[in-house]
């Protein structure tokens, strides 16, 4: 079996000033490089929204071989105005990959994203496919309405989660949890920050039990809750169809059909549920799917980082990244 890598500390870290229209918030992006400065270029592209890059993120690559980058998206981890919704859309989000990418002077490279991660990656690679040097999603997320009310709504997790689900309602109360989604995301912005507090340690422990196939009631610490903002971000784009409106994640697939890409999935994932992968790896024939046994949603569930490691070992090694 495959584990992480051991821990490494970048060897540079910068904070983008992004392009912003007259009136916008300027976001300013936090990026850091890891790994080899001479190695195959690799993007992190983290999930959520909103959830920003932690130290294991840089653990999935050889750092001998690998150029690892990672960055934490708008309003997220490192990058400021923290928790901002202002100009922060997937369009954003994109263009903040291509600026970065042209900042550090990477002609093409591998974009590794896992849920969210893996839906930006794929916003991007259509956008700018001719510098995509390959595709690695993980727990596949194709923002459809219904992918994200198989969350947030009684029809889908609900079903498998029953007692976890009423207890997340429960906290609403009666009005609000007849339409849930913007219920989640009024009770966010309590006038009284004590019940505001309780509602995100619901949310909290709602998708706690989901994220591993052998979760467990999750307890959150409430003044570290106070402080995190994740949760703004996550429901924001959630309530927005994530800013995919006229632009399905499962169309125009066929600019990247040039693009090698590796699908690897939980069998069991209660976030997004093995159909999403599949449906992707129709759509895109010459893709590489893996579906994980005994294995949920997250990237460190033993098995799924094993192949995700091993993956990446191969892809470094191989011929279409030595010739670059």
């Amino acid at each position: 079996m495959q584990t992480y890598y051991p821990p490494i500390e970048p060897y540079q870290t910068h904070l983008f000033d992004m392009p912003a229209e007259a009136g916008e918030t300027r976001h300013q992006i936090y990026v850091e490089e890891c790994g080899n400065p001479n190695g195959i270029p690799v993007l992190f592209v983290h999930g959520g929204p909103g959830s920003g890059c932690n130290t294991n993120h840089r653990r999935f690559f050889n750092p001998s071989l690998y150029r690892i980058v990672l960055f934490d998206q708008r309003g997220c981890g490192r990058s400021k105005p923290y928790g901002c919704i202002d100009a922060n859309t997937t369009q954003h989000l994109v263009q903040d990959i291509e600026y970065i990418r042209k900042q550090l002077n990477i002609s093409d490279w591998i974009l590794f994203g896992g849920s969210w991660g893996a839906t930006l990656s794929l916003v991007y690679a259509k956008t700018y496919s001719h510098r995509v040097k390959a595709l690695v999603l993980r727990g596949v997320f194709l923002a459809r309405k219904e992918d994200i009310l198989w969350v947030y709504g009684d029809q889908g997790a609900a079903k498998y989660f029953p007692e976890q689900w009423s207890a997340l309602i429960s906290s609403l109360g009666i009005s609000k949890s007849q339409k849930p989604l913007s219920g989640f995301w009024n009770a966010l912005f309590d006038n009284d920050s004590n019940r505001s507090i309780k509602h995100k340690k619901a949310l909290c422990q709602w998708e706690s039990c989901l994220v591993k196939l052998d979760s467990q009631l999750t307890e959150f610490d409430e003044h570290k809750l106070a402080q995190d903002l994740s949760k703004v971000i996550q429901l924001y784009y959630c309530i927005n169809g994530c800013f995919l409106e006229g632009m399905p994640i499962l169309e125009s697939l066929g600019v990247l059909k040039q693009i090698p890409t590796y699908i690897v999935h939980g069998q069991y994932d209660m976030v997004c549920p093995p159909e999403q992968a599949w449906l992707l790896h129709q759509a895109m024939p010459h893709s590489v799917l893996n579906l994980v046994a005994r294995s949920g949603h997250v990237a460190d569930e033993p098995n799924i980082l094993n192949s995700l490691i091993f993956l990446m070992d191969q892809l470094v090694e191989s011929k279409f990244c030595a010739d670059s």
